[in-house]
């Protein structure tokens, strides 16, 4: 059994393993090489920035929870940590002062008023750009590990944030196949991760359609060219 399932890893490996991790491996693509300097903002106690081969020089997190503040310092996520109110962000932090500054999990746990407000204070604070990843459109989410805040208030479409100014990359296939939590809908679980998989191929330019959105917007203009 154990030979079974060793080869079984291997097969899903060589068949799947490049379709796996889209997120980490498009975030490598827009930080790496062009940002020195990182806000990661509700980093929580397991971000991924974790997946980035060149670490920013600087690289500081967020988040509101002492604990998972804690549990991230304690594995050496960030060289830097400031507990305080995402919200807060725009009176600790001068402007234009990170290359870049990530939310990652992190708008849909507010109003969309509060979201458009932490949104505004990231692209005054980004000096290169802004990275938002989130669920595309309102996706049900209850409390997690006991804490009321992990629930979802808000959604974001692909389209919106488009208006928004940003680039959209779809992530994790087909928005159909997945439910709270990211959790496959159907059974045989394992065939429908397959088929989520293979969907990226297709929705990582047809955002609209995708599970996740991962949103860009380049800020490194001038700032008498904007409006």
């Amino acid at each position: 059994m154990l030979n079974i399932r060793k080869l079984f890893g291997r097969v899903w490996r060589a068949a799947f393993g490049r379709l796996e991790n889209q997120y980490e491996r498009h975030l490598k693509l827009e930080i790496e090489g062009s940002c020195e300097s990182l806000l990661d903002v509700g980093c929580g106690f397991n971000s991924p920035v974790q997946c980035l081969t060149r670490r920013p020089k600087r690289l500081v997190g967020v988040d509101a929870f002492a604990s998972v503040i804690e549990q991230s310092r304690t594995l050496g996520i960030h060289d830097e940590y400031y507990l305080m109110n995402a919200l807060d962000i725009g009176d600790c932090f001068e402007p234009k002062s990170f290359d870049c500054v990530l939310a990652s999990d992190l708008v849909e746990h507010l109003t969309e008023q509060d979201g458009l407000n932490l949104i505004a204070q990231m692209e005054m604070i980004a000096k290169k750009k802004v990275i938002i990843y989130t669920p595309n459109g309102f996706l049900l989410q209850r409390e997690e590990y006991g804490n009321p805040m992990q629930k979802h208030l808000s959604g974001w479409t692909a389209g919106q944030m488009i208006q928004l100014g940003y680039r959209v990359i779809g992530i994790e296939g087909l928005r159909c196949l997945r439910g709270e939590m990211a959790k496959i809908r159907w059974w045989p679980s394992r065939f429908w991760l397959m088929v989520s998989l293979l969907t990226q191929l297709l929705t990582t330019n047809l955002p609209h359609l995708a599970f996740r959105i991962l949103c860009v917007k380049d800020v490194d203009v001038a700032p008498e060219s904007r409006h």
